[in-house]
């Protein structure tokens, strides 16, 4: 597997020319995701299509993915083109904004592993700025978007950081968005730091319920047997 390119069980994903490239927290929001009775999935920010590509294996959804930054959006059209779910997967080069006011349909689930960064330095180049900033896609703007495109019965799932996800969850209360289940990740096991956070949403009220994964054991690569199970559909050593 070289650095530019990652193969998974069911799929490949290139990403030379995406500033967003895949990393853990895409992975573990694909595979955490319920969505096997969806009939349509909205996959924002979608970079390489490593979430898109995962909801096609999940399901028999038709699957829409929007980015803004050129090189992502032609990167995650090769990647599902080179897919055996290339005829479920649309690729739009939009912003969430833009594709809010023009689409005509709901969806049954819409994900996303957004930009996050608020008050941090920025990242030397612009594309890549983007993919991990706020500027210009806030947190308001997001849940906005997501009022606009879900489904009344629909699901909505992010990942954030910890500190993030607890501004989020404020601002999407307000908008009526209600957070029914919380996944708390752990780098180790062996510590109580939560890196992220994993967030389901309703536009219902729900019983809530969370729970907690760690991703490693003791030792680099020593990975929990949660974090196996619940990526093992897509990592080829697990």
């Amino acid at each position: 597997m070289s650095q530019q390119t990652f193969v998974f069980k069911k799929f490949s994903v290139h990403q030379h020319k995406s500033a967003h490239k895949v990393g853990t927290d895409g992975v573990l929001i694909g595979a955490w995701a319920e969505v096997k009775e969806a009939k349509n999935i909205l996959d924002i920010g979608t970079g390489t299509g490593i979430i898109a590509l995962m909801m096609a294996q999940k399901s028999h959804a038709q699957i829409d993915a929007i980015d803004i930054e050129q090189g992502s959006y032609e990167q995650a059209i090769e990647n599902a083109e080179h897919s055996v779910w290339a005829n479920r997967i649309k690729i739009y080069h939009t912003t969430l904004q833009d594709f809010a006011k023009t689409v005509h349909k709901k969806y049954d689930v819409v994900i996303t592993n957004p930009p996050y960064f608020v008050d941090s330095s920025k990242a030397p180049d612009e594309e890549r700025s983007h993919a991990r900033h706020t500027d210009l896609l806030s947190f308001k703007e997001l849940i906005r978007g997501v009022f606009s495109v879900l489904n009344t019965t629909g699901k909505f799932y992010i990942i954030l950081p910890t500190k993030e996800s607890l501004d989020f969850k404020t601002l999407a209360e307000k908008e009526d968005l209600h957070l029914v289940k919380l996944l708390r990740v752990k780098t180790k096991s062996t510590n109580d730091i939560e890196k992220r956070h994993m967030m389901l949403f309703k536009f219902t009220k729900e019983p809530y319920t969370e729970d907690t994964i760690s991703i490693e054991n003791e030792g680099r690569h020593n990975y929990t047997d949660e974090y196996k199970k619940l990526t093992s559909d897509f990592y080829l050593h697990f």
